[in-house]
C-alpha cells in the first residue's frame, strides 16, 4: 500500500467495522472529513524484488531469516511475511539500515518472553528510560498487510507488579525513519507503549488495531499508543485504540503532527506531554492537530500535561520537573466523549500534588495558542460537578488558550470548569473558580 492510495482515505474503515461510525459523522456544524498533513509526504517507486521469510515453525528464533530476507531484498523490494505463519523473534534487531523497501506482514509476528535476554539487550534510548524490541529506520520503508504483532505482554505485566524499575520494551520502535507507512497492522500485547516514534520525519500511520489486556490482577500499564519525540510531519489515522494509557502522545520536540480519525478506548487520552521532566532540557511541542476523535471510558480527551519548575515524583518510576521549553499552535477539533473523567485537561503541576508548591515554583515551559472546541458527549462523574480542568502554575507563562463550543455534561447535568491562572474571557466554559 503505497502513500498516494492511503492519502485518498476519507474514513476509517476500522471504526466502520466496529459500529461506531454514528459518532464520528455525528451532526456538527462543521462537515467531518479528513485534513492534509503540515507538508506533503513523499510517495515510494516501484518494488522490483521479491523476498519470502521463512520461519521454523516450531517456536525456534526467525530473527536470522529475518535479517537474510531485509539484506536480500533492500534498495527496491518487497519482504513478505507469509499468511498463516508464525514467526518467532528472540534478538533485538538493528533494522535502522533500510532503504526503498517495503515489509508485508500477512502473518503473525511474536516476540519471545525472556524477560532477562530482553532487558539485557533491547535498545536503550535516552527518554523516560524507553527500551524497543527493535528499531526500524532509514529512507522509504512501508510495513503493511494487516498482520500481527505480538509483545507477550503479560510475562512483563505480572514482573512489572513485582518491580517497577525493569526496563519494558516497547513493541514498535520506529528510529531514525525519513519517508514511509506503518499500517495496516495489528499490534498486541505490548509490555509498554506500543510505539514510539524518535527522530524521524514524513511518517504516515494508517489502520493501526491496537488492544491487549492483562489476564491477571495486575494491569498492563503505560501502553501508550503513539509516542513521538523529537520528530515531525507525522500523520496518525483511521485506528483503532484499546489501551491503558495515552491514545497518542506527543513527546518532546514534536512538531507538525496531524492525528485524525481515531477510536480510542480505556486511555488517558491525546496528550500534549508530559513536557518539561528534565532540567536544563528544552522541550518544544508545536504545530498539532488532532482532529475527529471518539474517546471512551478515558481519563481524559484533549490533554496539556507540563511539569512545574520544582521536582515532583508521579510514580516510583516517573519523577521530573524543572524543564524548559513551549507548547503553542496546538489545535484539539471536532471529538465525541463517553464515560471520559475530565473532556479537557491543561496543567502545568503535572506530578505536583502540592498546588501551592507548584504556584510558588511555576513551570519554565510556556502554553500558548491553544485552540479547542467542538467537544460533545457526556463526562463519567469522577470530577462531578466539573467536566474540565484548565490549571496553570503562573499566568506569565500561560496565555492564549481559546475553549469554544465545549457541549459536554456531567452524569448530572453539570458543565462546569476548573479554571486556575488562566484569562478566562477566552473560555467559553462555566468557570467555577480560578
Amino acid at each position: 500500500m503505497k502513500l498516494s492510495h492511503i492519502l485518498t482515505n476519507t474514513v476509517t474503515l476500522l471504526s466502520l467495522s466496529l459500529g461506531v461510525e454514528g459518532h464520528f459523522s455525528r451532526s456538527r456544524n462543521d462537515a467531518v472529513g479528513p485534513k492534509h498533513p503540515f507538508r506533503p509526504l513523499p510517495h515510494s517507486p516501484p518494488r522490483r524484488k521479491l523476498c519470502h521469510v521463512r520461519s521454523h515453525g516450531d517456536g525456534s528464533d526467525d530473527s536470522k531469516f529475518v535479517l537474510a530476507a531485509l539484506n536480500k531484498c533492500n534498495h527496491g523490494g518487497k519482504v513478505v511475511f507469509d499468511a498463516d505463519t508464525e514467526y518467532t523473534i528472540g534478538t533485538a534487531l538493528d533494522l535502522t539500515f533500510l532503504n526503498n523497501i517495503d515489509l508485508e506482514i500477512l502473518g503473525r509476528l511474536t516476540f519471545t518472553p525472556d524477560t532477562d535476554y530482553w532487558q539485557a539487550n533491547s535498545f536503550k534510548h535516552t527518554f523516560q528510560n524507553a527500551t524497543t524490541f527493535f528499531n526500524l529506520g532509514g529512507t522509504d520503508v512501508n510495513v503493511y498487510g494487516g498482520g500481527t504483532l505480538d509483545g507477550n505482554g503479560q510475562v512483563w505485566y505480572d514482573l512489572y507488579a513485582e518491580d517497577a524499575l525493569i526496563l519494558r520494551p516497547i513493541l514498535v520502535g520506529i528510529i531514525g525513519l525519513h519517508g514511509g507507512t506503518i499500517g495496516p497492522l495489528k499490534l498486541r500485547y505490548s509490555p509498554q507503549w506500543y510505539q514510539l516514534v524518535a527522530n524521524s520525519s514524513d511518517v504516515l500511520f494508517d489502520g493501526i488495531d491496537i488492544s491487549g489486556y492483562s489476564a491477571s490482577e495486575n494491569e498492563a500499564k503505560n501502553t501508550d499508543g503513539w509516542d513521538t519525540y523529537r520528530s515531525h510531519n507525522i500523520v496518525i489515522q483511521n485506528s483503532v485504540i484499546n489501551n491503558g494509557d495515552d491514545c497518542v502522545s506527543f513527546k518532546p520536540n514534536s512538531t507538525d503532527i496531524l492525528v485524525q480519525n481515531l477510536y480510542c478506548n480505556g486511555s488517558h487520552g491525546i496528550s500534549v506531554g508530559s513536557l518539561g521532566q528534565y532540567p536544563g532540557e528544552v522541550d518544544i511541542v508545536k504545530n498539532v492537530l488532532v482532529y475527529n476523535i471518539s474517546m471512551y471510558n478515558a481519563s481524559d480527551m484533549a490533554r496539556i500535561k507540563v511539569w512545574p519548575g520544582v521536582s515532583s515524583a508521579m510514580s516510583e518510576d516517573l519523577q521530573g520537573g524543572g524543564g524548559l521549553g513551549a507548547v503553542s499552535n496546538i489545535t484539539y477539533d471536532q471529538m465525541f466523549i463517553e464515560n471520559v473523567d475530565w473532556a479537557i485537561e491543561v496543567t502545568q503541576c503535572y506530578g505536583q500534588d502540592n498546588l501551592t508548591l507548584c504556584n510558588e515554583f511555576p513551570s519554565d515551559l510556556t502554553i500558548s495558542d491553544i485552540h479547542i472546541s467542538n467537544i460533545y458527549g457526556t463526562t463519567s462523574g469522577a470530577r462531578d460537578p466539573n467536566v474540565g480542568t484548565i490549571v496553570c502554575s503562573s499566568p506569565d507563562v500561560c496565555s492564549d488558550i481559546y475553549v469554544e463550543n465545549i457541549d459536554v455534561l456531567s452524569p448530572s447535568g453539570t458543565n462546569d470548569f476548573v479554571c486556575t491562572n488562566v484569562d478566562e474571557s477566552l473560555l467559553q466554559v462555566n468557570c467555577t473558580s480560578g
